[in-house]
């Protein structure tokens, strides 16, 4: 086994588990629940256990605490408050400071950081002691002394002799391993876990393991159990209670002689179809996937030929894993098959991203390599080649999309993260705001899902500092008290939108435009739309703020926010009503590696348009000195292309408008010739050519010319302003 493998599977299992657990703790107010509190206990009780295994004993003796205090959440003895709250997600933070140490490559205890995690301890030791500490009380888990000398268990009603009979209850036999203690795990914790899915009714510390005391070892633990549980759970979610301990124990779990009777009428219901035996036993519950795979094991160890293979079943019963009632059922079942179905699985795999990038690398160049003998293929008239290379290029377009959706990620995760934003941001400047989040299942490439995340949080805190008034300016208006920060995502023309909007005042129209006039930015006597006044808030160094905060006021962020965008080859508008809030809409490419696109012709040249933004191609027709045209009775403003990047040689007889759209505008752009449509790869510019308009990318072609990609948002941006001068045409 590779540990050093196995320790990034870890960190990286653990910040996952982090994230979880602060979504968890930020939603618990809401969900109201004990599913939150469990699946937050989940969480540390993961990263305490997984940390044991790799003698992270620092982390573990920090999560042990932290596990104490939310045991006590479980039981009722301590509620989930907004304090409480706060102090666990300060605690996420430590553990994941430990965790990004570990990464570092500093697995031993950072004096520095131990005296961070110091007072944190003190505090959640301080809310355990209205209620009574866990463990050793110093974060340590307990001896196998200290489990032997206690003298009563938590939930249980009655002890059980061995031998002697109990209810119609569940029976669990449990040997601990010997490195159980060592490798940072409570064996007391797990038994306390099966009274939060049943109540123990029975149970026998077995000690019969126990050496001389000359031959102990007090790291180890020598110690068996044989417990009885009443539970509605089943086999599996017992099992669960003990998966971090699977490798370190033996358990069997036999069922009531209740459950035996309805595992018999399960098998009998089952549908007739061709079912391996153990199969049809793990889907009725009978056993668990992992009894199933010690069996079929314990059949490869024993038949050393196929004839000396003994039944899965009779391995089954002799294990103690079914009951033979049970077995002959579903062996009566197995006879009755007669058709073939074998169930899905679910299964997934973590991938280097360096690998994926490239992948989309090779897929680019295999798309240009395809093109270029598709156009030879052309040149030199062969049927039988023309026919080949099409089926190229339909094959290459379906490994293009396919490994463009191996980087297509869901915009939840990165929305999720603006919780604690939100969360922590409030509190600071004292405000009740909320997140509300729709569209978190949209997709985009995980590319510009890196690289969106600080202007969301840009954004996000500029809604909550400038948007969301105080509770008592709301109360006046007649809003409730209680903020609303909204997130929204969806597709739209091959771009992907993002919405940050707020429920606040709104942004002051008037103001903006006075100060662009006292910075000098605009003219006094300049007529403006307000969502051109609006954007004037994304120029460097402006701001309207009355006095500077920790959060905004020095005019440094909005500009940021903008320039960020648009490196991505998006766009951000403004949108705000008086009294009423703010909408700041970013739209932003799905993918920045490869796209559909059409070619068109300009002269000499070749231009692509990103086809998702194409709505038809028309004939061009205009009156002379005009720069729109009739489409069918709607006024459509054009472009020439020709005039906007200095074409001068004679243009075609005949000339064709490309009808783009974008963000609710249309603009037609005249070019001389249409190409068709081409797969683009698509070549970022170089740095001389950083500040080019209308200009986006480019790309090779087939014959390995290089053709420029268009910057339809750019392009529209300045057909939909002459918009406003053109007349209206009859219908």
């Amino acid at each position: 086994m590779d540990l050093d493998l196995a320790l990034q599977t870890f960190i990286l299992e653990s910040r996952e588990l982090l994230e979880d657990m602060e979504n968890a703790l930020l939603n618990a107010e809401q969900a109201g629940g004990h599913e939150s509190v469990h699946a937050i206990f989940r969480a540390a009780h993961t990263i305490k256990g997984s940390a044991g295994l790799f003698g992270l004993d620092h982390i573990v003796a920090f999560t042990h605490v932290v596990e104490s205090l939310l045991d006590d959440v479980r039981d009722g003895k301590l509620a989930m408050t907004d304090e409480l709250v706060v102090l666990l997600l300060s605690c996420c933070d430590h553990l994941s400071g430990m965790i990004n140490a570990i990464d570092a490559g500093q697995t031993d205890p950072d004096p520095a950081m131990e005296a961070a995690g110091a007072p944190l301890l003190v505090q959640l030791r301080a809310y355990m002691g209205e209620t009574g500490e866990t463990g050793d009380g110093h974060g340590a888990a307990p001896s196998a002394s200290a489990l032997v000398a206690e003298p009563a268990h938590p939930g249980v009603e009655r002890i059980v002799e061995p031998g002697g009979g109990a209810s119609d209850a569940w029976h669990l036999s449990l040997r601990f391993g010997l490195d159980v203690l060592r490798d940072g795990m409570d064996p007391l914790s797990f038994i306390r876990y099966l009274g939060q899915i049943g109540r123990i009714v029975g149970i026998v510390t077995l000690t019969d393991a126990l050496p001389s005391a000359d031959k102990m070892d007090p790291e180890a633990c020598y110690l068996g159990f044989e417990i009885a549980l009443e539970t509605e759970a089943d086999k599996a979610s017992i099992e669960g209670v003990f998966e971090f301990v699977a490798d370190n124990c033996t358990l069997r779990i036999l069922p009531p002689r209740s459950r035996v009777d309805e595992y018999v009428r399960l098998i009998r219901e089952l549908p007739i179809q061709k079912v391996m035996l153990g199969e049809m036993l793990v889907r009725c519950g009978v056993i668990t996937r992992r009894e199933l795979d010690n069996a079929l094991q314990a059949q490869a160890q024993v038949g050393a030929t196929p004839a000396a293979t003994p039944p899965l079943g009779a391995v089954l019963v002799g294990q103690g894993a079914a009951e033979p009632a049970i077995v002959e059922a579903a062996l009566t079942k197995q006879k009755q098959s007669v058709e073939t179905t074998k169930p899905a699985e679910s299964r997934s795999i973590r991938v280097d991203a360096d690998k994926l990038d490239l992948l989309i690398n090779l897929v680019g160049e295999l798309i240009i390599v395809g093109a270029s003998a598709n156009l030879i293929a052309r040149q030199v008239r062969n049927s039988e080649l023309l026919e080949c290379t099409s089926m190229l290029s339909d094959l290459v377009e379906q490994v293009r999309d396919s490994a463009l959706q191996l980087r297509m990620v869901k915009i939840g995760a990165t929305f999720n993260r603006f919780q604690r934003v939100v969360h922590d941001v409030a509190r600071e400047i004292g405000k009740d705001i909320g997140l509300a989040v729709s569209g978190e299942d949209t997709e985009l490439d995980k590319t510009v899902v890196e690289k969106i995340g600080d202007p969301l949080t840009h954004l996000v805190r500029n809604a909550i500092d400038h948007g969301i008034e105080p509770a008592e300016v709301r109360a006046e208006r007649g809003k409730p008290l209680r903020g609303t920060v909204r997130l929204n995502a969806f597709h739209d023309s091959g771009s992907i939108v993002i919405e940050v909007s707020d429920d606040g005042g709104g942004l002051n129209r008037d103001r903006i435009f006075a100060k662009a006039v006292e910075r000098g930015l605009v003219e006094p006597e300049r007529k403006m739309s307000d969502g051109e006044i609006y954007g004037l808030i994304f120029e460097p160094g402006f701001s309207t703020a009355e006095k500077i905060t920790n959060l905004s006021g020095r005019g440094v962020g909005m500009d940021v926010v903008k320039k960020n965008i648009t490196a991505l080859r998006g766009t951000v508008s403004v949108d705000s009503a008086p009294g009423l809030g703010t909408t700041v809409t970013v739209r932003l490419p799905l993918t920045l590696a490869i796209i559909d696109g059409f070619l068109v012709g300009l002269g000499d040249s070749t231009f692509v348009v990103p086809l998702d933004m194409i709505d038809e191609c028309i004939e061009f027709a205009s009156e002379a000195g005009h720069d729109y045209t009739n489409l069918r009775g709607q006024v459509l403003p054009f472009i020439r292309l020709r005039d906007l990047f200095g074409v001068d040689t004679p243009p075609p007889r005949r000339e064709s408008i490309v009808v783009v759209k974008h963000a609710g505008h249309r603009v037609g752009l005249v070019v001389d010739s249409l190409l068709g449509e081409f797969q683009t790869v698509i070549k970022p510019l170089g740095r001389m050519f950083s500040q080019l308009r209308c200009i986006s990318g480019s790309t090779i072609l087939g014959n390995g010319e290089v053709a420029l990609i268009l910057d339809v948002p750019a392009i529209v941006g300045q057909g939909s302003g002459i918009t406003a001068d053109v007349p209206q045409l009859a219908a």
